[in-house]
């Protein structure tokens, strides 16, 4: 069934979503930054408008960073930022997030990870759970970060890891012992692969690190092999439509993979990736996939089922929030 109008805003509104694919430091308010100073950071800077293009990949990450760190200087400026993010989160009827913080501000700001992550888990209300993930990147085994890194599954409270930033980046030797001791202890093990990177960076995602929460990998279907496989065996793609369309992945929305992924039988879950550099929140992507990809009410139900299924909420949990959806859409 196709939905537009108020029938379209209502229904998105209303049904639970989570975010699955969010960097803390790149969902950072932009108000927090504009009420620090207006002077530095206009009201509408030429990045945020929805008509901005960025040039790559580097331009973006120089522009999230050169913003990012004027703000995230102490583990007090983490709760502060999270506490105004999660509640926004929460009036949009979003239930369940996974977001990364930076682990390289540790080494940037010379603030204790523990701290920043303490700082995080107590921002976050009542209504909603949140699961935060340890970000590195893939040239990141400094002096400094090797110890931490290295001991990352020994941290009870962090719930998983992620490896993002410069895609096309080898990936080093440090990298699978350390996804292979998280996995082991329980932690969620995600890897940016299939943005910038083609398929090769997925194959390298599933195979050397036994990852089967993939961000983005809207890439895979330059290999129709390898989307075989991602159905086949149930690997979850974390997808932002719109941030991909910013960063011209693809030459428009309307040009996206999100369709043919789907159609393939490839579990999907939508996300907003950096709202601080696109501007975006989840109901502009949602609203996005209906009126420019044509996804139906009980699609974008699914994307929705999907996020609550490959989470980490309990049973109990998950069927509430999943029959929740089923009677909205019979309503």
């Amino acid at each position: 069934m196709a939905l537009e109008g108020d029938e379209l805003e209502a229904f998105i509104r209303r049904i639970p979503k989570t975010e699955t694919h969010l960097h803390i430091e790149g969902a950072l308010p932009y108000d927090l930054l504009h009420g620090m100073d207006s002077g530095r950071f206009p009201a509408n800077p030429h990045f945020r408008s929805p008509s901005y293009r960025y040039p790559g990949f580097v331009e973006f990450e120089n522009i999230l960073l050169d913003h990012a760190v004027v703000w995230f200087n102490s583990a007090e400026r983490y709760h502060e930022a999270c506490k105004v993010m999660f509640d926004r989160m929460v009036s949009l009827n979003i239930k369940y997030v996974e977001t990364s913080f930076h682990l390289h501000m540790i080494e940037f700001i010379g603030v204790d990870g523990r701290d920043i992550l303490s700082a995080i888990k107590s921002a976050v209300p009542k209504e909603l759970e949140v699961k935060v993930i340890g970000g590195m990147v893939r040239n990141g085994y400094s002096e400094k970060m090797q110890p931490i890194l290295d001991n990352l599954h020994s941290w009870e409270e962090l719930d998983g890891i992620d490896l993002h930033g410069q895609e096309w980046l080898e990936l080093e030797n440090w990298t699978p012992p350390i996804w292979e001791k998280c996995r082991e202890a329980g932690k969620i093990v995600k890897c940016h692969a299939g943005e910038f990177g083609g398929p090769n960076k997925v194959y390298e995602a599933i195979d050397t690190l036994g990852s089967r929460r993939i961000q983005h990998g809207v890439r895979s279907v330059e290999d129709k092999e390898l989307v075989k496989r991602l159905a086949g065996e149930g690997a979850v793609l974390d997808v932002c439509p719109l941030s991909n369309e910013k960063l011209q992945v693809f030459p428009s929305l309307e040009d996206h993979s999100l369709r043919e992924l789907v159609d393939a039988g490839v579990t999907c879950t939508i996300s907003t990736d950096d709202p601080l550099c696109f501007s975006n929140d989840i109901l502009d992507e949602y609203r996005a996939l209906a009126a420019r990809l044509g996804f139906t009410k009980a699609e974008l139900a699914q994307f929705a089922k999907n996020g609550f299924e490959h989470s980490r909420l309990d049973g109990e949990a998950k069927r509430k929030f999943i029959s929740e959806i089923d009677s909205l859409l019979v309503s």
